[in-house]
């Protein structure tokens, strides 16, 4: 057995050369180590690569790890020199925030004579390769800027660069934020081939430090001008891997299986739908090749994953961020759910695993954020146990946001689904409008210039909608549906549009509803469409309107959002209780809550029994 320890000091923590160094995909390219192939799939996939017209072919373990601080994996080669290779990656904090990294690596030639050969050249060319690589990534990590380009690889398509400006002034054309742009532009003329081929709209605005709507915005604007190419990617719920990629949601379709984790999975618009981008063919033409199927950054969620022999432990140091996380391993039922606090005691953490199917202890637990944590195995199986943060979606731009922004359904109204599917969305707020006295508007005022005020009210509720980031569904005569991915942007979209009806059209008087709650995205007259009881029961509530105020639901008022905007708008809004029977629903009476601005002159009798048995035009 070869063993090369190697040991680099480096003027960066350990947290900021986790990103670059644990991406080993991008590590793997930029030390100079050959493309990958693949043959199957499942934990027996063959892995390998041809060099010199030789296949070098190793199925290989899943890799291990615990952020910020270490990873390794195990390879044993069916093909090529070596007949096994263990590989470990240590991170330790040195004072004045340096790290020291070691790289070890242990080796079995398949010959003999191969030894001298491998050695000297693992001592010299790799050495020095790793060397000069981790340099250039230490001085990225101190001046924040991730990814960094080692092996730069600009390829672009023949006239893709006069493209691109054309293009980009299209992108402004269309209304695109100046800044955000220039920012995009720099990125497709600069970045190389890897960089573009996922990109997330969040880890953008993150890096670019800009509002996350606002960029997501520019990156759709893009798409339609050209620059960009959007895609679903499907993710499975337990490793958040992309297993399967969509270029519309018509080609969004289930079950999807991932052969890492042995599941199958329903894809789901608010968990396991993601929105990403990448470089337009017609600009950046090249094909980026793979150079590791797995590591530790394509999942950065999991904090660390840790196999356990049968009846064997060991104890784990973690460094881990406030906030939510889960415990579990896939051979036990359930997880451990657990909440990282900076007030916690410090202590061990001992896990004792139950046998498959007795699951994890019930509640949540507290820990503080630098637990010492000790796994022990009983069983007689090889177990996997990996601690999850919960908050990925908060770095994801799921389907169930991005379908709900008014921007996305004005530039792709195509996108829909196929006829037939049903895809669960998770939880959504809907705003329902309506105008009151519209039939005597017509009358008092004339077909045409009621038709005009109408088409007016439609813009006004349409900017608004925009502002807080939803979208209008559909109208129906002068009413309104409207999707919205948090109640309290429903809600503040509603007052708003009371506000600048006032202003500008005090002659037409808006009732408003507005509910949260699970339904299923389907495909209706081939436009992206909601259905279930949440969108029945927005679509009541419009009948215990006075005109001029809002009713939500006691779900949507509870919302901590809503509680706090409804706590600071206490001056600005009157806030009344009521309770009553919803045509349609066996329940005997719902908890609602009437809304009314200050100053509006609504009418509370309005919304009497006998205001009850009117419909919404948009009632389900």
């Amino acid at each position: 057995m070869l063993r090369f320890s190697w040991e680099w000091e480096l003027p960066a923590a350990p947290e900021a050369l986790w990103p670059l160094v644990s991406d080993t995909d991008r590590f793997n390219r930029d030390t100079g180590f050959p493309n990958l192939i693949r043959k199957g799939e499942g934990p027996e996939r063959l892995i390998g690569f041809r060099k010199f017209g030789f296949l070098v072919a190793w199925t290989e373990e899943p890799f291990e790890w615990a952020r910020p601080r270490r990873f390794g994996v195990m390879r044993r080669y069916r093909s090529g020199p070596l007949r096994e290779m263990k590989i470990s990656v240590q991170l330790d904090a040195l004072s004045s925030g340096r790290a020291r990294l070691r790289y070890e690596t242990a080796m079995v030639p398949r010959h003999r004579w191969l030894s001298w050969p491998l050695a000297l050249i693992f001592q010299t060319a790799v050495k020095r390769r790793f060397t000069s690589v981790l340099s250039s990534y230490a001085k990225a990590a101190l001046a924040s800027v991730i990814p960094v380009t080692i092996t730069r690889e600009c390829t672009f398509a023949p006239a893709g660069r006069a493209r691109l400006a054309t293009r980009f002034q299209d992108l402004l054309a269309a209304g695109a934020d100046p800044l955000l742009a220039a920012r995009l532009r720099l990125l497709l003329e600069d970045a190389d081939d890897a960089d573009l081929t996922r990109l997330r709209p969040y880890a953008l605005a993150e890096g670019w430090k800009s509002d996350r709507k606002r960029t997501l915005e520019t990156c759709l604007l893009a798409a339609r001008a050209g620059l960009l190419d959007f895609r679903w990617d499907l993710l499975c719920p337990s490793c958040r891997g992309a297993k399967f990629t969509a270029a519309h949601l018509r080609d969004v379709k289930g079950p999807i299986h991932c052969d890492s984790c042995n599941i199958d999975f329903r894809a789901s618009f608010d968990r396991s739908v993601e929105v990403t981008f990448s470089a337009n063919k017609s600009i950046r033409s090249a094909e980026v090749a793979e150079y590791c199927v797995g590591s530790p950054q394509r999942t950065p969620h999991i904090y660390f994953r840790h196999t356990l022999e049968p009846r064997t432990a060991t104890t784990l140091d973690l460094s881990l961020d406030p906030g939510r996380y889960r415990l579990r391993s896939p051979s036990c039922e359930g997880a451990w759910h657990i909440r990282v606090g900076k007030d916690a005691e410090s202590g061990d953490v001992h896990v004792h695993a139950e046998p498959p199917g007795k699951g994890w202890p019930r509640g949540e637990v507290l820990w503080n954020a630098r637990p010492r944590l000790s796994l022990a195995n009983p069983t007689s199986r090889k177990l996997v146990f990996a601690l999850e943060r919960n908050s990925w979606a908060d770095d994801a731009a799921t389907a169930a946001e991005v379908t709900a922004l008014q921007s996305f359904r004005d530039l792709f109204a195509d996108e829909a689904l196929r006829p037939g599917e049903e895809i669960s969305v998770g939880s959504l707020a809907f705003l329902f409008t309506d105008l009151r006295g519209s039939t005597r508007l017509y009358r008092d005022a004339g077909d045409a210039k009621a038709f005009g005020l109408v088409m007016e009210h439609f813009d006004i509720l349409k900017a608004v909608i925009a502002e807080e980031g939803g979208g209008v569904v559909k109208t129906i005569g002068d009413a309104v549906m409207a999707v919205f991915p948090r109640p309290q942007a429903a809600v503040r979209a509603a007052m708003a549009a009371h506000r600048r009806l006032r202003e500008s059209q005090p002659s037409l008087v808006l009732k408003a509803g507005v509910h949260c709650g699970s339904c299923i995205a389907v495909n209706q007259n081939d436009r992206l469409d909601y259905f279930g009881s949440t969108l029945n029961l927005s679509a009541r509530l419009l009948g215990f309107c006075a005109g001029g105020d809002l009713v939500v639901t006691r779900e949507v008022g509870d919302d901590p959002e809503t509680a706090a905007w409804l706590e600071a708008s206490a001056l600005s809004c009157k806030v009344e209780e009521i309770s009553a029977p919803i045509r349609g629903f066996e329940q005997e009476s719902f908890a609602l809550l009437r809304i009314t601005p200050a100053g509006t002159d609504g009418d509370a009798a309005m919304a009497s029994a006998s205001v009850l048995e009117r419909n919404s035009p948009l009632s389900p």
